[in-house]
Order: structure tokens, then C-alpha cells, then sequence
């Protein structure tokens, strides 16, 4: 018989541990809707105890996300527990997740603990959130380089203290995929009460054999596994979820296991994710790379074009992507731009949202003579972070050359009147920038600047996407426009909303740390 795979999501929590990363409520709220959409089991909606923010972000997932368990991390110490299960209380299934390092250079150089310390502290603290919650994970921390002996004890022992699951990580990457099968192989077989329990593993990309790992785990016994979308994460990233459920999916005749996901929503999912995170799919990236399904060899695309399965061992629809498109234009209604959104997986817009989209499209529409599927994401995902718009662009003017210093005249609305200003800066980006903040009264840290084409030709959609930063932490703007000055004016004022929705508008106005005033 087949086994029930369990999908366990971290992207709120360890992907957002990404560089650079930075959700706020409505971003983490729209990613776990769209994955309970998907059929995750467990979504790790966050780290309770690790700001505001984040006690926030997970006390909203667990009171309006249903279908899923909702988690919280949480060290192995009664206060992270205690935040934990205050965050997560409300949910329809909440899940304490909690951990300590095991391994002897974790004991030795961050814990300073014995081995019979650490054993004592793990059962102790499953026991401790066994009070608040029926479902209790717990992690040993850098399990794949722990001494099995001990590994397999402290697990004996954290089950008979009311662990529901018991999460084997190899936390910086460092095993291979037969070592890592042998060590779930060993605790399957030396662990006495293992069957009381679920396995879980999770993998990291250091060495970049996460998914191959977390295969290999399954195949011996692991029954839970942790992944993110688009394998994001701290360092080298996670097991990428995409690539472990496709590969599942089309090796079904190899491993013989069932899972609750729908790929459908994959392409969607990975989409919304690189959009709210700033973090760009590489083109080769497996399953949702913009070059997964392409063709360029002219062998292949014969063999294709005899006979898909020549080259595509799983198909575009499968993960969601339209294989075919349907062109839209200026002369399309709203029904039918309506019913292409629904063929894109975008079923959960409201009207108003969806009248937005479609007002967004005429008007490139008039621009463009056929609209495709890329830039309807495009659209759509440029609105896809509800923060309020407190800077609103009315209109700009560049006046730019190689003979002459470049000059912004922008003008912002803020609570209906128009603020304007003009700047000059070294090229018309930097020109139109520097205006903006004038507008604003704000000055941010422009970390990373970046424009490509949504679509191919001429008229193609610019997108880009503005890192900002304010004294370390990092703002993620994006914009859209066939004229790429006015995406990139776009992408900044919406890194500019997203800041002062962050920190507000007054933090924002004071100088930085070690900044004076000038007079």
C-alpha cells in the first residue's frame, strides 16, 4: 500500500529568513491562503518570539487561515512556548513547534550544555508544550551531524514526553542523500517508540542537495517533509516544494506515495511568492524556471513537436502553466479577461480587484496589440500586497541626455493634494528617485535596482523591483509599465508605501542612526 505524504511549508518562517526578505501581515496572509489553496498540511506561519511582527504576522495566519495546521518555532524554553501558543491558540488546528541543537559543536561552542543537560531540557519542554497544545514537534537542530546513539535517545525520549512528530533537520546542508536515508533508516530501527510518531526531515541547500535528501529520507521512512516555495531560505535556501512534489508526481512508479497537493496551483503559488519577496525565479530553475518548458535545440523541439514526451517527462498544465495562449487585446471584454484570470489559478480576487485588473489591462492593451499571459501576472502581482497607498504618483517628467545633467520633475498625491518637486541625479532613474524623496520628506538606502522584460518585443513590460533599506531592514518595491522610467518611479514610491507602513511616516522623516541634520 501507498503511503500518505505530509507537506509541512515553511516559507513564512524559514523562507522569509531569506536575505532581504521582509513580509508584512497582508503579504503572509495572501501566501498561506494561496498554499491552503495548494493542500499543504502544516503551514510554519512564523517565529512568535522573534519581534512584534512576526507574534503579529502568526497570530493573524492562525485566526483567518483554515484548512491547514497552523505552527509556531519556538526554542526549547517556556517563554518562546508561551508566545508560541498565545500566537497560535486560535487556529483551527495549531501545532507548537519546538527545538534544540543536539549536535556535540552546537552543545560545546552555542549551547555550553552536556548531553544529559540537553536531553533533560527537550523532554522537559515537549512536555511543558504538551499542556497547551495535543500537537508537539520537535526538532533537534543540526540532527545530521549528531552522534546517533545520542540522536536516537533523545528522540526515545521527547516521544515518551508527547512529541506528535519528531523532525530530523540537516540544518547547513551538510549530508548526502545516502548518508542522510541511513540515519532516518537507523532511528526507524533503533528508536523503540518511533512508530508513535511522525517523521518529519528538513533539508537545506548548502551543498545543493536539499530535495535529493529529502527523498532519500522518505524512501526510508519520513513521512513529513519541510520544504518552501522556491526553495527559499536562509544561505543556500531550502528543499525546494515544487521540485519535491513533481518529483513524487511524475516518479509515482518509483516511490509509490500520495500526496493532498494540487500541482495545478503550483506555477501560481511560486509566482505570488517571487513577487511578495522581491527574490527572482532563476530561468533554469527546475519546475517553475521561465525556461522549464522551453525548447531551444533543434533536435528537441522536433522531437517535441513529434511527441512531448520525447523531452517533457510532465507537462506545462500540470504545474498550472498554459501551455497554449489565449490573446487578448484592446477589443476584449471583460468576460473573457475575467475567465483568463481563472484559467491562471487567480480564482480568489474580489470584484473590485478584478474590475482594477481589468481597467489595467485596457489601458495596456492600448499600448500593446496583444496582451499575454506574463503580463497579466505582471498586473495583477503589482497589486498583489494590500498596503496602503499613502504616496500616490500623479505624474513625472525626465528631461535626459549624454550632454546634460538629468532632471526629475515628479508629483506625488497624499491625502487628495499634490506635492512636487525636481531633482537632478546621474541618469534619469536616479534623477526621477531623488525627486520622489524630496516629494516624501523621506530618504531611504537603495540596495539593489532591477529591470528585465515581462514579455519579448518592443512593447514588452519593463518590471522592476527596488531594494531599500532603513537603518538594516530592507523594503521590496515593484513596478510595472511599458515605459521603464515609469516602472522603476512605480517600484520605488511602492517601497516608499511599504516602509511607512512598516516603521511609519515619522520614524521615517527622523534621521537614520548616526545621521545628523543639516542645517
Amino acid at each position: 500500500m501507498s503511503r500518505r505524504l505530509k507537506i509541512f511549508d515553511t516559507t513564512l518562517r524559514d523562507g522569509e529568513q531569506t536575505p532581504g526578505v521582509n513580509l508584512n501581515i497582508q503579504e503572509k496572509l495572501e501566501i498561506a491562503g494561496q498554499l491552503v489553496r495548494m493542500g499543504v498540511d502544516v503551514i510554519e506561519a512564523g517565529f512568535a518570539i522573534a519581534s512584534p511582527g512576526d507574534f503579529e504576522a502568526v497570530k493573524a495566519v492562525s485566526e483567518n487561515i483554515k484548512g491547514a495546521a497552523i505552527a509556531s518555532l519556538c526554542r526549547a524554553v517556556e517563554k518562546d512556548i508561551d508566545r508560541a501558543w498565545e500566537a497560535v491558540c486560535k487556529a483551527e488546528r495549531p501545532r507548537i513547534h519546538t527545538f534544540i541543537a543536539t549536535s556535540d559543536i552546537h552543545l560545546k561552542y552555542k549551547l555550553k550544555m552536556s548531553e544529559q543537560e540537553v536531553l533533560e531540557r527537550a523532554a522537559a519542554m515537549v512536555a511543558y508544550s504538551k499542556k497547551y497544545c495535543e500537537d508537539v514537534e520537535f526538532s533537534a537542530e543540526d540532527a545530521s551531524r549528531t552522534r546517533p546513539d545520542f540522536l536516537y535517545k533523545i528522540i526515545e525520549e521527547v516521544i515518551k514526553a508527547g512529541a506528535t512528530v519528531v523532525n530530523i533537520p540537516d540544518t547547513v546542508g551538510y549530508s548526502t542523500p545516502a548518508e542522510f536515508g541511513a540515519l532516518i533508516r537507523g532511528i526507524r530501527n533503533n528508536v523503540s517508540n518511533i512508530d508513535k510518531v511522525d517523521i518529519s526531515v528538513h533539508c537545506h541547500n548548502d551543498l545543493g542537495l536539499a530535495v535529493a535528501n529529502t527523498l532519500a529520507a522518505m524512501e526510508n521512512g519520513a513521512v513529513q517533509l519541510e520544504c518552501t516555495v522556491n526553495g527559499l531560505g536562509e544561505r543556500a535556501g531550502n528543499a525546494s516544494m515544487e521540485e519535491i512534489i513533481m518529483g513524487v508526481n511524475t516518479r509515482k512508479d518509483f516511490y509509490n506515495i500520495t500526496h493532498k497537493i494540487d500541482t495545478t496551483q503550483i506555477y501560481r503559488t511560486s509566482k505570488l511568492v517571487s513577487s511578495l519577496t522581491g527574490v527572482a525565479v532563476q530561468p533554469n530553475k527546475a519546475i517553475v524556471g521561465v525556461n522549464a518548458f522551453a525548447h531551444e535545440s533543434g533536435i528537441h523541439q522536433h522531437g517535441v513537436l513529434a511527441e512531448k514526451t520525447t523531452y517533457e517527462i510532465m507537462t506545462p498544465e500540470s504545474i498550472g502553466l498554459a501551455q497554449n495562449r489565449m490573446v487578448l487585446g484592446k477589443l476584449s471584454g471583460r468576460h473573457a479577461f475575467e475567465e483568463r484570470l481563472k484559467e491562471m489559478g487567480y480564482c480568489s480576487l474580489s470584484t473590485e480587484e478584478i474590475q482594477k485588473a481589468f481597467e489595467k489591462f485596457k489601458s495596456l492593451a492600448d499600448k500593446k496589440k496583444v496582451v499575454l499571459d506574463r503580463d497579466i501576472e505582471a498586473l495583477i502581482e503589482e497589486k498583489a500586497s494590500k498596503i496602503p497607498e499613502v504616496f500616490e504618483l500623479d505624474s513625472f517628467q525626465i528631461n535626459s541626455g549624454n550632454k546634460v545633467v538629468s532632471t526629475a520633475m515628479v508629483s506625488l498625491i497624499k491625502e487628495g493634494n499634490k506635492v512636487s518637486e525636481a531633482a537632478t541625479g546621474d541618469g534619469p532613474v536616479d534623477a526621477a528617485f531623488n525627486a520622489i524623496e524630496r516629494c516624501a520628506g523621506i530618504s531611504l538606502e537603495l540596495e539593489d535596482y532591477g529591470l528585465k522584460a515581462v514579455t519579448e518585443g518592443k512593447d514588452a513590460l519593463g518590471e522592476v523591483t527596488v531594494r531599500v533599506s532603513r537603518e538594516g531592514q530592507i523594503f521590496v518595491g515593484k513596478g510595472v509599465s511599458t515605459d521603464v522610467i515609469e516602472a522603476s518611479v512605480k517600484a520605488y514610491i511602492n517601497a516608499i508605501n511599504r516602509a511607512v507602513s512598516e516603521l511609519g511616516e515619522e520614524e521615517l522623516k527622523r534621521p537614520a542612526s548616526g545621521v545628523s541634520e543639516v542645517l
